[in-house]
């Protein structure tokens, strides 16, 4: 249900969220023994409440094995995207709470077309206003790893895309498609764009790799599976990233450590009162990143942490907030 997470535990629970509206669908494998899981499901919940346009869902794995199977998991926390045909499109394998807000919201944007049969990737935003190129690049960084081909990985229409399809699965990626047989300025424009003529084209992290023989050759000398390994969304601009980061929940906490282990007085003392109020809120651990330890002191003009966020706009630090809870107004 939009708005808030819906617990499933077979595979017919998660088709029906999937198939009961046109968007994205995000599944959270967790576990309550494990702390990171307990963490990233109430960011989950945070975000929820923020992304009306997601159907949220989760499902402790311990209790439903059979999901984490049918997605692929083999850890917890573990986050599949899902179109509404509940096709995995995406994945995010551990407690990354800002990766996680990055992906919903490049996700959320994106039209999930399952008009067209076999498409397992992205599809062309149509009418946005945009010129080609934007449009493809949008296209190309719609996943760490993209693959332009003639069908899609359950059935490739060409045995180059065959082979280009066999050589990833190798490796066990997890990556998108797009089918250029199913849209004809994508697969002219495409052309002038990579200035490569032929299909399939594999993209890793927004950059042109090549087609099938440079992934045969990648394949053999192992820079494939280096260059997968490290595959990842094109990095923003740092004032973009703590835009995002400040918003990615209505309420959202700069601390040292998390809310589970607190680095610092300052933050344990924060997230006490947070708790005793019982306001829901996400979190970010400014030891984990020092572009966004100094970066926020000069974007917020704040220069001590914790800093404590409400939609989007500074509240302040431990002292305004013991303020706001001795007046009642927190």
């Amino acid at each position: 249900m939009a708005g808030g997470v819906t617990e499933v535990c077979s595979e017919a629970e998660l088709q029906a969220v999937c198939g009961s509206h046109k968007g994205l669908t995000t599944l959270l494998l967790w576990a309550p023994w494990h702390p990171p899981s307990v963490h990233l499901a109430r960011v989950f919940d945070a975000i929820a409440a923020d992304q009306r346009s997601v159907y949220f869902t989760k499902v402790n794995a311990d209790i439903c094995p059979n999901l984490a199977d049918l997605v692929g998991a083999n850890q917890v926390p573990f986050v599949a995207f899902l179109n509404p045909k509940g096709v995995k499109i995406d994945a995010l394998a551990g407690a990354d709470p800002p990766k996680l807000v990055e992906k919903v919201k490049a996700l959320a944007g994106r039209p999930l077309d399952v008009e067209a049969d076999g498409q397992d990737g992205p599809t062309r935003a149509r009418g946005s206003g945009k010129d080609l190129n934007a449009e493809l690049k949008d296209l190309i960084d719609s996943a760490p790893v993209m693959l332009f081909m003639k069908g899609c990985k359950s059935e490739p229409h060409c045995k180059f895309s065959k082979q280009a399809v066999a050589i990833l699965a190798k490796h066990n990626v997890d990556y998108s498609t797009f089918d250029i047989l199913k849209d004809e300025e994508v697969r002219q424009g495409l052309k002038d764009y990579s200035n490569w003529k032929t299909y399939p084209q594999l993209y890793i992290s927004g950059e042109l790799m090549g087609g099938v023989d440079i992934m045969k050759e990648m394949d053999e000398d192992g820079s494939l599976s280096e260059a997968v390994g490290t595959a990842r969304a094109p990095t923003k601009p740092l004032k973009d990233r703590l835009k995002d980061e400040i918003k990615k929940a209505p309420v959202t906490v700069f601390m040292k450590g998390t809310p589970e282990e607190p680095r610092c007085g300052f933050s344990r003392k924060l997230v006490a009162l947070l708790n005793e109020n019982s306001i829901q809120f996400a979190s970010f651990d400014i030891l984990s990143d020092e572009d966004v330890r100094q970066g926020l002191k000069e974007y917020s003009n704040w220069p001590t942490y914790p800093q404590l966020y409400n939609n989007g706009k500074l509240i302040g630090g431990l002292d305004i907030v013991k303020e706001l809870a001795d007046e009642g107004s927190l």
